[in-house]
C-alpha cells in the first residue's frame, strides 16, 4: 500500500465557519427569541384551541420553568427528565432545563413501563417533566409500577431506593401521590427573580452537557449519549445551511423531538432563522393533513414510511398544500395536486446521536453529478477515517472498511461507559457503519457492517433494497435481512407489511424490486406480516435480530 493516498477526510478549519452565534442552548435560544421577539414562534391545536407563541412568550414560558427549577433546588449539571409529545411544553421544559443550568435528558413517548424504568435508571435523573397521558399510555400509572412509593408519597418527597436521585416529578394533566400538577409545579417559581436564571445560563459554557439523548434501540437497550452545548448549538445554527430555509419555514413535524434527528431538523430548519413550527402532539396522517393546510405549512418533516400513509389517507385529495415549499417531489407528498414544489431534500448526509446528527452532508440544491450518490463532506471542523474492522488501520483510498469520526459535535460520551473505551487513540469515534470514501472527498455509507448481507459472494446493502421497496404500491413497512443459507451464506429475505386492504404477492413485489435493483440484490425471499406480529421501535424500525429470528423461523416453517 506504500505510496497510495490513504481514506481520511478533513472538513474547513472551525474557525473559518461563517453564520455562527452563541455555542451554548442558552445563548442560541435567547438570541432567537430576542431577534425574532414578535414573530409567531409554535402553534398548536388541542381540544379546538389553536395555541400559539411568539419568539418572546416562548422565551418567557422557558423562563417560568427555569425558575421552578431553582425553586426546588436543581444545581448545575443536575439532569432532568423531559417526556412529552411534541407539544408547546416540550419547548419549554428543554430549554428552561438549560436556562437553568441543567442537564435534559429526552425520554421517549413510545416507552413502555419497562423501559421508561430502564431510562430513568441510566439517566439518573433529579426531576421528571412529563406529560401524564399519551394515547393509551398512563405514564403516572407507569411510574407508580416503578416505584410504589411515588404513589403514595407528596410532591417533592420522594423516597426510592431504585431512583435514588429522583425528588421531584411533574406532570401536564395529571397529579397524585408524589406527582405535582403542571400548574402547581410552574406557581413554585413565582418568587425566583428571573436575574438569577440570567446568572446561571451565563454559567453554562460550550464544553457542558447540553442534553442526554438515547438512541432508539433497534438492536439492543437504549445507550445513554451526552452531547455538550457546542455539538447541539453547532448544529441548530448550521441546519438552515443545510436546508436552504428562511423565516417563511413553517415546518409541520409529528416525529418525536425527543430524538436528536427530529430536534435538530425542526428546531434548526424553523427556529434559527426565524419561522414557526406547526406542532403536532403524535402522527396521525388525516389530522396532519389539516394541520398543513390550516396552518399553511411550508415545511414537511417526515420519516420515509409516513410518506405513504398521508398519500392514503381520506382526506388527501380535499386539503390545499400549496403553501408547501419546503418538501422533497421525489417522495409521496410532491404527488398531491396542490403542490409544486423544487426543494431538495439534502439526502447526502451521514450522521448518528453520537455526533449529534450531521457529520457529513451536501446542502440542499448540490448538483447531482457533484453528490454522485455519496453520503456528503465532512463538515467545518470535522474529520472521517476509513478502517479496517479489525485492525483499526486506516484503508486506502476507494477500499471498503469501517467509517471513523471525529469532531466539534462528537459525544461527551456514553452514560456508564469510559470515554477511552468508545474512541480509538487519535480520538475517532468507530461508528460500526460499512463505507467508503473518493478522491473527490466524499463519504459513501452503505449500513451498518453486522447488516451488510453477504450472499453469493457478493455484499449487499438492506439500505438500497429498503429504499427501493418503500415506493413499492401497497407496501406499508418493509425490511430487509440476511438469514443463514447453506450454499449462499446468506439469503437475502425481505419482511414487508402491507397497507390496510392491499393484496400483493412476493412475485409481485420482486418484480418491482427487478426494475431498479441488481438481480443478486432482489430479495430471494419476500415474507408478508401484520404489524403486530413485528416489534417496532418509534421509529417504525424492526428490530434487526428479531426479525432475522422471526423471518428463519417462518423459512423453517415453510421447509
Amino acid at each position: 500500500m506504500s505510496g497510495r493516498p490513504l481514506s481520511i477526510l478533513a472538513g474547513p478549519p472551525l474557525a473559518e465557519e461563517q453564520g455562527l452565534g452563541e455555542l451554548t442552548l442558552p445563548g442560541w435560544f435567547t438570541d432567537i427569541t430576542a431577534r425574532y421577539a414578535a414573530r409567531e414562534a409554535l402553534v398548536f391545536h388541542e381540544n379546538g384551541a389553536r395555541i400559539s407563541w411568539t419568539y418572546a412568550e416562548m422565551y418567557e414560558r422557558a423562563i417560568e420553568v427555569a425558575r421552578s427549577l431553582h425553586a426546588i433546588g436543581l444545581g448545575k449539571g443536575e439532569r432532568v427528565g423531559v417526556l412529552f409529545t411534541n407539544r408547546p411544553e416540550f419547548l419549554s421544559a428543554m430549554f428552561g432545563v438549560a436556562l437553568a443550568g441543567g442537564t435534559a435528558c429526552t425520554i421517549s413517548t413510545f416507552s413502555t413501563e419497562a423501559e421508561l424504568g430502564f431510562l430513568l435508571e441510566l439517566s439518573a435523573c433529579s426531576v421528571l417533566l412529563c406529560e401524564a397521558r399519551v394515547l393509551k399510555k398512563d405514564f403516572t400509572a407507569m411510574l407508580a409500577g416503578i416505584e410504589p412509593g411515588i404513589a403514595a408519597g407528596n410532591p417533592g418527597a420522594i423516597a426510592s431506593t431504585r431512583l435514588p436521585f429522583l425528588r421531584h416529578i411533574a406532570a401536564l394533566g395529571g397529579e397524585g401521590g408524589a406527582i405535582e400538577e403542571w400548574s402547581a409545579f410552574l406557581a413554585r417559581g413565582a418568587a425566583v427573580d428571573p436575574a438569577r436564571i440570567a446568572a446561571c445560563a451565563a454559567t453554562v459554557t460550550p464544553a457542558d452537557a447540553g442534553a442526554l439523548f438515547f438512541s432508539s434501540g433497534s438492536t439492543a437497550k437504549p445507550k445513554g449519549i451526552i452531547n455538550s452545548h457546542r455539538a447541539m448549538a453547532l448544529q441548530l445554527w448550521r441546519y438552515t445551511r443545510y436546508v436552504a430555509t428562511s423565516d417563511d419555514c413553517r415546518a409541520w413535524s409529528a416525529n418525536g423531538f425527543f430524538w436528536s434527528g427530529s430536534f435538530v431538523q425542526a428546531f434548526g430548519a424553523a427556529l434559527t432563522p426565524g419561522g414557526a413550527l406547526v406542532l403536532q402532539a403524535t402522527f396521525n396522517p388525516a389530522e396532519a393533513l389539516t394541520l398543513m393546510d390550516r396552518e399553511k405549512a411550508t415545511m414537511a418533516i417526515a420519516w420515509p414510511h409516513q410518506w405513504p400513509q398521508l398519500q392514503a389517507a381520506e382526506s388527501w385529495g380535499e386539503v390545499d398544500l400549496s403553501a408547501l415549499k419546503y418538501v422533497d417531489p421525489k417522495f409521496a407528498i410532491g404527488d398531491h395536486p396542490t403542490v409544486n414544489a423544487t426543494w431538495e431534500e439534502p439526502s447526502a448526509t451521514y450522521g448518528a446521536t453520537e455526533t449529534f446528527t450531521v457529520s457529513t452532508t451536501f446542502p440542499s440544491g448540490t448538483p447531482k453529478d457533484v453528490i454522485a450518490g455519496s453520503s456528503g463532506q465532512p463538515q467545518p471542523g470535522g474529520f472521517v477515517k476509513i478502517i479496517d474492522p479489525l485492525t483499526g488501520v486506516v484503508v486506502a483510498l476507494g477500499e471498503r472498511g469501517e467509517i471513523a469520526v471525529k469532531g466539534p459535535t462528537l459525544m461527551l460520551g456514553y452514560v456508564g461507559v469510559p470515554l477511552t473505551d468508545t474512541l480509538d487513540d487519535e480520538g475517532y469515534f468507530r461508528s460500526g457503519d460499512g463505507g467508503y470514501v473518493d478522491a473527490a472527498g466524499r463519504l459513501f455509507w452503505e449500513g451498518r457492517l453486522n447488516d451488510i448481507i453477504k450472499t453469493g459472494g457478493a455484499n449487499v446493502s438492506p439500505l438500497e433494497i429498503d429504499a427501493a421497496l418503500r415506493d413499492c404500491p401497497g407496501v406499508k413497512l418493509c425490511q430487509t435481512v440476511g438469514v443463514p443459507h447453506d450454499t449462499l451464506g446468506e439469503l437475502v429475505v425481505t419482511a414487508v407489511v402491507l397497507h390496510e386492504g392491499a393484496s400483493l404477492t412476493e412475485a409481485e413485489v420482486q418484480a418491482f424490486a427487478k426494475q431498479t435493483l441488481a438481480s443478486y440484490k432482489v430479495p430471494r425471499r419476500v415474507l408478508f406480516f401484520a404489524e403486530s406480529e413485528l416489534e417496532l421501535t418509534g421509529t417504525n424500525k424492526i428490530k434487526t435480530a428479531d426479525l432475522k429470528k422471526l423471518a428463519a423461523g417462518r423459512l423453517e416453517q415453510e421447509g
